[in-house]
């Protein structure tokens, strides 16, 4: 991790309970960013430029026009997304949730923001990689394994908690081809794994990929077990497109998780900036730090 990279992912700040470092976790949004193929992709025009109005005083404003979908960048899955046999989460008929064009139950605006545990659980270092290779099933060994390197293992991971699951793929983020993976495959929590995660009861689940699930070469998003899992049958909102790779290379595996999706009414997701607060970080030299 290079110091200009942290510089641009870790802030100062001050909280009642003394100074903390803020670590970034969402993946800035431009034009040219990964979509997934189901999403609406980003789109940002500059509406109105300086000097196309200007005011007696001499004055000039600008603003600009976005278009995106809610599950585009670094986002939350609210519990609408999805339905298994025409239900969501608590048996509620989609089709009648849906009647009005917005979600009348379970929109991303009943997801309160949360200042909770956080948990990194670093597929990677545990495995001795720098990433994973495209199409790798993450099951309950390999979390078990990121569990390990935890203090305190797997028995500290506190119930409630944010449960982070790094895979590597943030660093393909500059690459969408790369990054969507189509054809090889995307690594991500297979059942098995979903399930050990979902053992711990947590608020949130998320990781660094397009979806939060193992997606095998060649199938896109034809089966979403962890998603059904955790949507659906536990009712756990799920993060995607996290960037992790500034929370590893600062070796955080435990942090204060702050989230506040868009109050988006109806909607089934949210862009959101994800933060970890680490108040026990020791300091990192000036250049370092935004």
């Amino acid at each position: 991790m290079t110091a200009e990279t942290q510089a641009a992912r870790v802030y100062a700040g001050r909280t009642a309970a003394g100074s903390v470092r803020m670590v970034d976790l969402a993946q800035p949004l431009h034009p040219n960013i990964p979509s997934s193929p189901s999403h609406p992709g980003y789109k940002h025009a500059l509406l109105r430029r300086h000097g196309d109005a200007v005011r007696v005083d001499g004055t000039s404003g600008a603003n600009d026009l976005l278009v995106l979908g809610t599950h585009t960048g670094t986002h939350v899955d609210a519990l609408s997304h999805i339905s298994h046999d025409g239900l969501l989460h608590g048996g509620i008929p989609a089709a009648d949730a849906q009647g009005t064009g917005r979600f009348t139950a379970h929109g991303v605006e009943s997801i309160d923001p949360a200042l909770l545990p956080g948990v990194l659980l670093d597929i990677p270092r545990a495995l001795g990689l720098e990433r994973l290779e495209p199409g790798f099933p993450v099951g309950p060994a390999e979390l078990a394994a990121a569990a390990a390197l935890l203090p305190g293992g797997a028995d500290a991971i506190p119930q409630g908690a944010a449960l982070l699951v790094r895979t590597g793929w943030a660093q393909l983020w500059n690459d969408p081809h790369a990054f969507i993976s189509h054809d090889p495959g995307v690594p991500g929590p297979d059942a098995a794994g979903g399930a050990w995660l979902a053992a711990f009861e947590p608020r949130f689940v998320g990781s660094d990929t397009t979806a939060f699930e193992h997606i095998p070469a060649g199938e896109g998003h034809a089966r979403l077990p962890v998603h059904k899992l955790m949507l659906v049958e536990r009712g756990v909102p799920i993060i995607e497109m996290l960037n992790l790779e500034t929370l590893a290379g600062l070796g955080a595996g435990r942090f204060d998780f702050l989230i506040a999706p868009l109050p988006l009414t109806g909607a089934t997701g949210s862009p959101v900036r994800p933060l970890a607060l680490l108040p026990d970080l020791p300091a990192l030299p000036a250049e370092e730090t935004a």
